[in-house]
């Protein structure tokens, strides 16, 4: 009965109102995609790339912290990592945490060739004669 014009009325300029209140949170995320999360699933490609890259004979450190040589590679999951002379654990390969130092795997086949000796270089001899 005792309405007020004021609630009679409607907002006025409320087009695209509900719009542009969205705007900043779409700003908000595509700012976080390019900062945090693009770069992170980079990371995350570069890891698993380094974990089956993983070979007999490469440092590798735990994320626990040990750092041992592998020495073999039992599966897809596991591989055995000497963390001191005759002390082996089995680890999974989501646990490396770091690739210190890659070599290449040795062929147990073939035996090892030793190294060859550096050639000596030829000097000359300067003689001395005494007067």
């Amino acid at each position: 009965m005792f309405i007020t014009p004021a609630f009679a009325q409607t907002a006025a300029g409320g087009d695209g109102g509900f719009l542009i209140q969205l705007v900043p949170f779409l700003l908000i995320f595509i700012i976080l995609y390019f900062l945090i999360i693009r770069p992170q699933q980079r990371r995350a490609k570069e890891h698993q790339a380094m974990i089956g890259a993983v070979r007999r004979g490469d440092t590798i450190v735990t994320s626990g912290g040990l750092i041992g040589k592998v020495v073999k590679v039992v599966d897809d999951h596991e591989i055995s990592v000497e963390i001191a002379t005759d002390v082996k654990v089995k680890i999974s390969r989501g646990s490396i945490a770091e690739v210190r130092s890659k070599t290449e795997p040795a062929n147990d086949d073939t035996p090892a060739k030793p190294a060859k000796k550096p050639r000596a270089t030829k000097t000359t001899k300067k003689t001395v004669t005494k007067k």
